[in-house]
């Protein structure tokens, strides 16, 4: 599987990751299962969040890693704080208090990368300095992103961390394209001109921050699934051809489709399917046209200008 940088980081890892929300609802021979089809397949980083499962899932996880005797040292941990019942957190004693209860529950000593969840309107940059200090000092975080931020929710953070912000996640697929709609679309007055996120796209790239795709597979805000949808019957007629023409699966091309951006995005896909997990790891090597490219954007309902 193709490895990538981490923004600008020495974390070199697959481009393709498991999203480890839906563990909670797997037994952990069930999810020993998974995690060693990931490993035989290449995908190394796992990505976590301490409201999974209401931190089931870390404790699935790290029952399954013991089980299955995988080394540590061979994983890329990575988890996320922040989001409280009916509230938003970044606060230096709510972020230190979350990771210490994730590597309880993992049975580790450090993560990999730590992501703030979602952004925090109350939050004080000098707060989540203290406690990226205190997390990198007492060796407990190695790295540090955040998830769904804006490139000015970012600059308020970095005028009081030290620490290189890696990674930012984002929602993004073929159905859910407003990073690079309003890119193509300047000075023009249709709705997919509307610049959403402050150029999120551009910023990453400009910063050396590695956007982490999510939801590769949805439509909406977890409307549902748009491969294999009879709504989409010109998009997934499109994408059956080109699945076809490779001969994988119609869920490679759609994760082959984010990957070909050259702004070097890394997959998170969140199937506990072990199957689906080997057709989905085929689309880390496949390097789509610029022709397919297109092609798969306009059969999403897209106009070019």
């Amino acid at each position: 599987m193709k490895k990538i940088a981490i923004g600008n980081s020495t974390l070199l890892t697959a481009n393709i990751s498991l999203g480890c929300m839906r563990l909670a609802s797997k037994s952990v021979d069930e999810a020993v299962t998974i995690l060693n089809t990931a490993r035989d397949i290449g995908i190394d980083l796992f990505d976590h969040a301490d409201i999974y499962g209401a931190g089931k899932s870390e404790e699935i996880f790290a029952a399954a890693m013991q089980k299955s005797a995988m080394s540590r040292d061979a994983l890329f941990i990575q988890s996320k704080c922040g989001i409280r019942k009916g509230c938003f957190d970044f606060s230096k004693a709510h972020i230190v208090a979350s990771v210490d209860a994730s590597l309880r529950r993992l049975h580790t000593d450090y993560l990999d990368t730590l992501l703030l969840h979602r952004p925090d309107t109350l939050f004080e940059p000098d707060e989540v300095a203290a406690a990226f200090d205190e997390l990198e000092t007492t060796g407990k975080v190695r790295y540090f992103g955040v998830s769904n931020q804006h490139p000015l929710q970012i600059e308020l953070l970095k005028k009081s961390i030290r620490q290189p912000l890696i990674a930012n996640q984002l929602q993004f697929s073929i159905m859910h394209t407003l990073m690079i709609d309003a890119g193509l679309n300047v000075n023009m007055t249709n709705p997919a001109s509307v610049n959403h996120d402050g150029a999120v796209l551009e910023y990453s790239r400009l910063h050396d921050m590695t956007i982490q795709a999510w939801s590769p597979f949805q439509y909406g805000f977890f409307t549902g699934v748009f491969l294999d949808n009879e709504k989409f019957p010109q998009l997934n007629a499109t994408i059956d051809r080109i699945a076809e023409q490779y001969g994988v699966k119609n869920t490679a091309v759609a994760v082959a489709w984010i990957l070909r951006h050259p702004a070097n995005m890394q997959v998170i896909v969140g199937s506990m399917d072990p199957q689906r997990l080997q057709d989905i790891a085929l689309a880390s090597e496949l390097r789509l046209t610029r022709e397919e490219w297109y092609e798969i954007y306009r059969a999403a309902g897209n106009i070019l200008p």
